[in-house]
């Protein structure tokens, strides 16, 4: 049972997250609890504290639109949160497109689909762009554009509201990500997932690699989501450094050499002494 929990500790930590959270939304539907009331793009904590998207925010301010205070005071909260914690965080334990996508990533490994996709044909930083064109968007229709077709929204709604359009989007996520591109849209497409790598950037926490006792085993990049921050793997101690990272663990988990481990990042001191 230590074997097993030392393997997948993370794993369980995030589904326990995301469920207990989807939970807590469904509760303030269905039966009136005040602990988390709304959704992803705008919610009140214990009926007091307002939470809000920051990137949904920022897409209301492109149309020319005030925001209201509550609104803008929650995307300052969700802001420094995960500017502290590490920004795609959100990505791995929150977002509840997160469990579609590694469902299909994980069918990709054991039917071993990889050797059909054409290497590097799309690129990660297709997701900075839609950033862009999402926000220019927002200008020229008078309305927050990604929010109108995002597959996140439709998905977290559906859940806590009823499906309707939600299924669509979960089926066709999931079937991109496991014939076509492996993270597609996680990891190359998602808007949402680069604007909170931004947020990341210089983040608290941090994944640490020890060099020493790695083997080279290549464990890790198998299972990493965004396997380019594991550029350091067996050249040198430090911890990643790039805010695509989400923190999900997966890498540790995996490692049998002790290599990979979550760390604290040291803001004062520089080089490889950074971190503890």
């Amino acid at each position: 049972m230590s074997k097993l929990w030392k393997k997948y500790r993370f794993l369980i930590l995030r589904r326990f997250t995301q469920i207990a959270i989807l939970a807590l939304y469904i509760g303030a539907n269905l039966w009136g609890w005040k602990i988390l009331q709304g959704n992803l793009s705008s919610s009140k904590l214990f009926d007091v504290v307002p939470l809000a998207d920051p990137y949904a925010v920022l897409q209301i301010f492109a149309t020319g639109s005030l925001v209201a205070a509550d609104a803008l005071i929650g995307a300052i909260i969700i802001t420094l949160f995960y500017a502290t914690v590490g920004g795609r965080a959100f990505c791995s334990y929150v977002c509840p497109v997160n469990m579609v996508t590694d469902l299909a990533n994980f069918l990709r490994r054991k039917w071993n689909l990889d050797k059909f996709e054409k290497k590097w044909w799309a690129s990660r930083n297709i997701r900075y762009w839609v950033i862009g064109i999402s926000f220019i968007l927002s200008f020229v229709l008078g309305t927050a554009a990604f929010e109108l077709v995002s597959p996140v929204s439709m998905t977290h709604r559906g859940l806590i509201f009823g499906m309707g359009f939600g299924w669509a989007a979960i089926v066709t996520i999931f079937l991109f990500d496991l014939f076509i591109l492996k993270n597609g849209w996680c990891g190359h497409i998602c808007p949402l997932g680069g604007f909170y790598s931004l947020i990341g950037r210089f983040s608290l926490f941090r994944v640490r690699h020890n060099q020493p006792n790695c083997t080279l085993c290549m464990k890790c990049k198998e299972v990493c989501p965004e396997k380019e921050v594991l550029y350091m793997i067996g050249k040198k101690s430090q911890i990643v450094d790039m805010g695509e990272c989400t923190l999900c663990g997966r890498c540790v988990e995996v490692c049998d050499d002790d290599a990979l481990g979550f760390s604290i990042r040291n803001f004062v001191k520089k080089g490889d002494q950074d971190e503890t």
